[in-house]
């Protein structure tokens, strides 16, 4: 009996492994099998061009921690990365609120604030470096009508960071509008007819039963948004190639210089998995947090 049982186990296995199998090759192929070749990379001294390289082991993790660029690229990421979270959040729940109701014309709205997110961001950013430039640049030309002086925006290590956020931002608020429409018709109606009728204003009905009933989407939004944010590339080298003076590089971006500008393939994968590692970690967080938060 025991056998037979065994053997029933081993046949669902085989039947589970058998539909799995098609979505684990590529699963293998362009996720594991990179992030094992990157790991091992970080621990030589490949230049990129030769074949040859040799394993220095931990040197290239050494040689990061001394180095001073790569503290510099870490706090422009954490500073990149909070200063498009966060609008991207309120800024996409403020669209969704404002459209979730189907008045004339909001299908074209809907349209147009969602296009950017489809919009190649190599386009998106030679449009912006237009729209930035100090001499005759629309974003100059709308401070001078409120009476404000012209800024040197992604010339200037003052404002370069804040003009990547900005178009960054830009590009992603339709997405996360899109995700609070879905959300917010999904909250039951009888909730707020309910609080209605015990008094509940507005706020409070927001406060109390949109906020809850949408967090499952809010922490989808913040994950993928965050792992966005430490991926970003295409507008740091359009906009300001990491300049002026190393403002706007980034680790992604310190991880590209070094690979193909300085041909250190080591160091630049030793970063990647750094990148790695901190992905991971604030993923982790993230999860552990929600437990809190997330009401299902």
């Amino acid at each position: 009996m025991q056998t037979l049982v065994n053997r029933k186990n081993l046949k669902h296995a085989a039947v589970v492994l058998l539909f799995v199998l098609p979505a684990f090759i590529p699963l293998f192929i362009f996720w594991l099998y990179p992030i094992g070749r990157s790991i091992w990379l970080s621990f030589t001294d490949w230049d990129f061009m030769t074949p040859e390289y040799h394993f220095v082991w931990f040197k290239n993790y050494q040689a990061l921690l001394k180095d001073s660029r790569f503290y510099a690229a870490l706090w422009n990421t954490i500073i990149f990365t909070a200063g498009t979270l966060i609008p991207t959040i309120a800024g996409g729940l403020g669209l969704a609120l404002l459209l979730r109701k189907n008045f004339k014309g909001s299908g074209f709205f809907k349209f147009v604030l969602f296009s950017p997110w489809i919009t190649p961001t190599v386009a998106i950013s030679i449009v912006w470096t237009w729209i930035f430039r100090e001499d005759g640049g629309l974003a100059n030309a709308v401070l001078g009508i409120f009476g404000l002086p012209a800024l040197k925006w992604i010339s200037s290590s003052q404002t370069a960071m804040l003009s990547v956020i900005i178009v960054t931002v830009w590009k992603s608020l339709g997405y996360a509008m899109i995700f609070y429409l879905s959300a917010l018709e999904k909250v039951p109606v009888e909730y707020y007819e309910a609080s209605s009728l015990d008094g509940a204003k507005p706020l409070r009905q927001f406060l109390d039963m949109t906020l809850p009933s949408i967090s499952p989407t809010t922490f989808f939004l913040m994950i993928i948004t965050m792992v966005n944010s430490l991926q970003a590339y295409d507008q740091i080298q359009i906009l300001t190639q990491g300049g002026p003076s190393g403002s706007t590089r980034t680790l992604l971006y310190m991880y590209y210089q070094l690979g193909f500008e300085e041909f250190k393939m080591g160091q630049a994968t030793s970063v990647a998995v750094i990148m790695i590692v901190i992905t991971v970690l604030l993923s982790l967080i993230q999860f552990v947090a929600s437990k809190r938060w997330v009401h299902y």
